[in-house]
């Protein structure tokens, strides 16, 4: 098994990296295998909806969302690091999860999701909703732990004295790995559910 780690903090070894880290521990333990993409020091625009995805099956800027797209679709697990901007994610990462879920072509459905967030003080709880709507809307299970999955700290280190952040990331990827390993033993034994054609509504005619 597999788990995709994408750090989205500008600082590759800041305090996003370690909550990733923490995690990454804990899913070695459990005899699962990691990959962290550092992407929030990149140069990744935003989409422009020229919607060429859905001819060529990638996106048309070449760059790291292309190159995240087939790690992403042999994952069975993705985990999304984000420092907080203004109660916010950063906008580099955003910009990259907006064209990489929107111009990959498979299914996410099953693939176990889980967003962490790092901070100062507050904005956490807005920016961990923010990313967990990237699972939700592709049918992805949230992976959950004892708290909101997040951690602080400012300057670049001091979230290793956040325990209780700490604690918060080892059992949110001992969730994370059990819950992964029983959906590879449900698809096994029944499949994945039945998908209805999908039927979007415009709601102004």
């Amino acid at each position: 098994m597999k788990v995709l780690m994408v750090n989205g903090s500008p600082h590759a070894n800041g305090n996003t990296y370690i909550a990733l880290h923490e995690m990454e521990k804990i899913f070695a333990q459990e005899g699962i295998e990691t990959e962290i993409l550092h992407i929030g020091n990149k140069a990744i625009r935003g989409c422009i909806s020229c919607r060429s995805c859905k001819e060529k099956g990638k996106c048309v800027f070449d760059d790291m969302v292309n190159e995240a797209a087939p790690k992403l679709e042999a994952c069975d697990g993705l985990v999304v690091g984000s420092p907080v901007y203004y109660a916010s994610a950063n906008a580099t990462l955003m910009a990259f999860l907006t064209r990489l879920f929107f111009s990959t072509p498979f299914d996410k459905t099953m693939k176990v999701g889980a967003g962490v967030v790092a901070a100062r003080r507050g904005g956490l709880s807005s920016t961990f909703d923010e990313l967990n709507k990237f699972f939700t809307i592709c049918g992805m299970p949230v992976a959950s732990g004892q708290y909101w999955n997040s951690i602080h700290g400012a300057a670049p280190g001091e979230a290793e004295q956040d325990e209780e952040g700490l604690q918060i990331m080892r059992t949110l990827a001992r969730n994370m790995a059990f819950l992964m390993k029983s959906i590879a033993l449900g698809k096994e034994a029944y499949g994945i559910p039945e998908k209805e054609p999908v039927r979007q509504m415009n709601f102004i005619r």
